[in-house]
């Protein structure tokens, strides 16, 4: 084995504990590499450690499991020195959805204004960012041409929770908002399982496509572990009974390198919006 690669990664459920758990069970005793793993409670900590120099007192991981904010803020922060290692299959081609009661006063873009729209926690890349950043570039601007009920209850987790999807399809269909927008994959939840009367949600909008997470690496760290830390993942399959539980409880088939340019509308959104101005 050579030296420890240190991953970070946030506790925004329990459950994470269980993923990381079997995941460094899979490199310790399958890949033959030493990971150990550190949780933050928010995606700034990890963040800050992933970018932290020798001298300064903070805790320093090698690897981040970072949001796709996270991710764009680390690339910024380090003067695009980090280095993306692998993402997930199912990090690509994300979309913003804007729904609204069936058969309501709105039912496309243009009934947006002068109404309500709800957001996601404003760190949310699906749920708050890119959902004003697209509106703008459709001609309606927060504030202007609709208001906004902003619900920042998992904020630091970059809407990794999903309660506050949760809270916007609630206000809109308790008519506190007359539209929300959220996530393809919370989207796709309220569908498949029932979480709202059938028929009672429309899909009014939907964005251009957008990337999720990112592996990303602290600009320094030895070239070769982050080969074998990504040759590990690439060798998970979803076919190995001892693999899919991992894979499966953290929502994807099989790692892949990484796909940049769908980041593209984050990082403008991002910046414009002041989330990639460093603390």
């Amino acid at each position: 084995m050579s030296r420890t690669i240190w991953v970070g990664a946030v506790a925004y459920d329990p459950k994470v504990v269980g993923i990381w758990e079997g995941m460094r069970r899979y490199f310790h005793e399958e890949a033959r590499l030493l990971v150990e793993v550190v949780l933050f409670q928010s995606y700034e900590a990890q963040v800050a450690a992933l970018l932290a120099s020798a001298g300064e007192p903070l805790p320093h991981i090698d690897i981040g499991w970072n949001t796709n904010l996270a991710y764009v803020q680390a690339d910024a922060w380090s003067d695009h020195r980090c280095r993306p290692v692998a993402m997930r299959d199912t990090d690509i081609g994300w979309t913003t959805k804007i729904v609204a009661v069936t058969g309501g006063s709105v039912a496309s873009l243009a009934d947006l204004r002068g109404r309500t729209l709800a957001l996601g926690s404003r760190d949310s890349g699906h749920a708050a960012i890119l959902p004003v950043y697209f509106l703008q570039r459709e001609g309606l601007v927060e504030g202007k041409d609709f208001q906004t009920l902003r619900f920042n209850s998992d904020v630091g987790k970059h809407g990794d929770t999903g309660t506050s999807e949760v809270e916007v399809v609630r206000a809109v269909l308790d008519g506190r908002a007359d539209a929300g927008a959220i996530g393809s994959p919370f989207w796709k939840t309220v569908r498949t399982e029932r979480l709202v009367p059938e028929g009672a949600l429309t899909e009014i909008w939907t964005s251009r496509p957008f990337n999720h997470c990112m592996f990303t690496t602290r600009s320094d760290l030895d070239p070769s572990l982050e080969q074998q830390f990504a040759n590990a993942l690439f060798g998970m399959s979803f076919d190995n009974p001892v693999h899919r539980p991992v894979l499966e409880a953290e929502g994807l088939r099989q790692w892949i390198t990484p796909q940049l340019e769908p980041y593209a509308d984050l990082r403008e959104a991002s910046a414009k919006q002041g989330f990639l101005t460093r603390p």
